[in-house]
């Protein structure tokens, strides 16, 4: 019985049927009149017997008086159905207003003409297809409790919008099902519960309650008939709240509020199904955001934020690992977490470690600013899920949201090892929402107990040391690891993710703040940033034996370039300047072009950042020159003995054009 009731409640806004036609004639006193008067049908549903149901047929009459005829299918050979226009809606019931003739169980039929209702009341054809009735068909005389057809007429009659809500499984297993209200021509509304798994012998009240589920427990704001446990299901006209105010089928589709089904009137605080509606429904979209593994291993998950009809959201936080008897209090904090503690702007329910779950309604900041599902996606903050009230410090998981979330363009620079052995890693920034960045220094080799600054210099390594722009958490040699947010300069100049993509710079990472001379780790970064492609010219041995090397040059992003000479047999202590000169070795001695760094006797090695020629009378006059000029330069290259001795060679190699 309760799948067919399913499978009618679910056709019922398919079956909703009224018509008007000026084409049938009727023709009541027989005298051969044609009066072609208005009619209008109402569709009569089944009831206990699911293969009986029909129509009734309102006709206009010449004198205003209405025949109503009345069509069922399905009825026994033999049987007489009273039938009558009762008042109200069939879902509150009411007493008789019309009685019709009862219908024939052989033809189906009852054809019945009235003007008056039984109780002498005149009434008219407009009146009677906007009466606020119902009819009913009864399955004989000697027993008017069992109803075989009914249906709403008049102003109870459904237009065919409706609204469903499911209404989800909570403490009885195998209980579930929907709500659905359905607009009549009066604005009010028919509320149907179907539940599914009830017990046959089972009430169950329901109501509407103020808030969401989110909320709960909210007061009663209006009361359904029960769910009666045999059908499953509970019929119910929506007209007004239980304090009077009305409350119809529009105000319904935006009501704060959600429906619980109970275990019974004795075992109210036992739900069996519930759900949001009206302005609480959930509107489909939706943004999670990770938790990420804190102070406590093995606790991470998810918050998700579901955007309500209202504006508002339902978050749902996600955790898994959490300890059966914890409760973990959870916040929304100002800021992005790499520059926490932010101030808590919002609280979340507490954590339950039991489930991991934690349902939060959200429109509201904790100062009572408007705080939607919009507001969320774009907000400058972080989620931290504590250990406890107790231990707030204590946080066990962690996660940036809203204009902090990651976008997930990233770029990274690799950070080479320098005076210390074995330390190096990389830097990456990652672009936010936003369009700040999160910058992640990771390094393999440093000491568990150091802290080593870092920072973002001016111009090139090579051209270093350039002045400090920008300031890095420092890396704790513990983890190897610096998380920083990055949205300004340490001059308060606006620098997001594309800004450190096109910044003239370099990072630098310290081997403490008392030692901030000594390098462990060092990369260009931004425009700096080397494309890959490189030339590489030998430098052979010239006034000295044994010294000979490479000059290598590497195209930058911005199109500069990068000149490393690196030289094996130079003496330590030594300082051995370079040049590029104009010409060919075959042409020299030819004048200075361009000036390098000098050459570390001690490492044999020189790194210089090219992108003009010396300004100098003798040379092309500061001209700039990118790297692919540079590749076709007509000039060779010189490493002299010393500044004091630049007679002396001790390599010279052809480059460029010359090579």
């Amino acid at each position: 019985m309760k799948k067919f009731l399913l499978a009618m409640f679910l056709a019922l806004p398919f079956m909703i049927m009224s018509c008007s036609s000026d084409d049938d004639a009727v023709d009541p006193d027989g005298d051969g009149d044609d009066f072609e008067g208005e009619t209008k049908s109402f569709e009569l549903y089944s009831v206990a017997d699911p293969s009986i149901s029909g129509t009734a047929t309102f006709m206009e009459n010449e004198d205003n008086s209405t025949t109503v005829e009345l069509e069922l299918d399905g009825t026994p050979d033999g049987g007489m159905h009273p039938a009558h226009i009762h008042y109200n809606t069939a879902a509150e019931g009411g007493d008789i207003a019309v009685s019709f003739e009862p219908v024939d169980g052989s033809t189906g039929m009852s054809t019945t003409t009235f003007s008056t209702l039984d109780d002498g009341t005149s009434i008219t054809y407009e009146e009677a297809i906007n009466f606020d009735g119902y009819i009913n068909v009864h399955i004989s005389a000697d027993d008017l409790g069992t109803l075989v057809a009914q249906g709403d007429i008049g102003v109870n009659e459904l237009t065919g919008e409706s609204k469903n809500y499911m209404l989800e499984e909570r403490a009885v297993e195998g209980i579930s099902g929907n709500v659905m209200f359905q607009e009549r021509v009066n604005g009010e509304a028919l509320a149907t519960i179907m539940l599914e798994g009830t017990p046959e012998d089972g009430e169950h009240p329901a109501h509407i309650h103020m808030g969401s589920v989110a909320e709960a427990p909210g007061s009663i704001a209006f009361s359904f008939n029960p769910v009666n446990g045999a059908t499953g299901m509970s019929k119910t006209n929506v007209a007004a709240l239980d304090d009077g105010t009305t409350f119809m089928y529009s105000d319904v589709l935006s009501y704060d509020g959600y429906v619980n089904v109970h275990l019974s009137a004795d075992e109210l605080g036992t739900l069996v199904a519930q759900n949001d509606i009206g302005g609480n429904e959930l509107t489909g979209e939706t943004k999670s955001y990770e938790l990420d593994e804190r102070a406590v291993e093995g606790i991470s998950g998810t918050v998700m934020f579901e955007e309500r009809m209202s504006g508002a959201a339902l978050a749902t936080i996600m955790i898994d690992g959490t300890p059966e008897d914890g409760m973990h209090p959870a916040h929304i904090h100002m800021g992005s977490f790499t520059e926490g503690p932010g101030g808590i702007a919002f609280t979340f329910n507490p954590v339950n470690g039991a489930t991991g779950m934690s349902m939060t309604q959200v429109e509201m900041l904790d100062d009572d600013t408007e705080f939607g599902y919009e507001e969320v996606l774009n907000y400058d903050g972080y989620v931290n899920v504590h250990l406890s009230a107790e231990e707030l410090g204590t946080v066990v998981a962690q996660g940036d949201i809203g204009a902090n979330e990651l976008t997930g363009e990233s770029k990274t620079y690799e950070l080479g090892e320098k005076a210390v052995d074995g330390i190096s890693g990389s830097v990456i920034f990652e672009e936010r929402m936003s369009g700040e960045a999160l910058a992640t220094i990771m390094l393999d080799g440093t000491p568990e107990d150091g802290m080593h600054p870092a920072h973002i210099h001016m111009g090139t390594a090579a051209e270093g040391p350039g002045g400090i722009a920008f300031t890095f958490t420092p890396v704790n040699g513990a983890t190897g690891m610096s998380m920083t947010h990055v949205a300004m300069l340490d001059d308060d100049t606006e620098f997001g993710y594309e800004d450190v993509l096109n910044y003239d710079g370099y990072v630098n990472v310290h081997l403490s703040a008392d030692q901030l001379d000594v390098l462990v780790a060092q990369s260009d970064i931004g425009q700096n940033e080397l494309t890959g492609e490189s030339a590489s010219y030998n430098l052979g041995t010239a006034d000295v034996d044994g010294i000979m090397g490479t000059a290598m040059f590497e195209e930058r992003v911005n199109g500069e370039t990068l000149v490393t000479i690196m030289l094996e047999g130079t003496l330590d202590g030594g300082i051995h300047p370079a040049h590029i000169h104009m010409g060919s070795v075959a042409d020299a001695p030819g004048d200075i072009a361009i000036s390098l760094n000098s050459v570390n006797g001690d490492t044999g090695m020189s790194m210089t950042n090219v992108s003009a020629f010396n300004d100098t009378e003798e040379g092309e006059d500061g001209e700039m020159i990118d790297y692919n000029e540079l590749l076709e330069y007509n000039g060779y290259l010189n490493v002299h003995l010393s500044a004091e001795d630049l007679g002396t060679l001790v390599a010279q190699g052809n480059v460029g054009s010359n090579s």
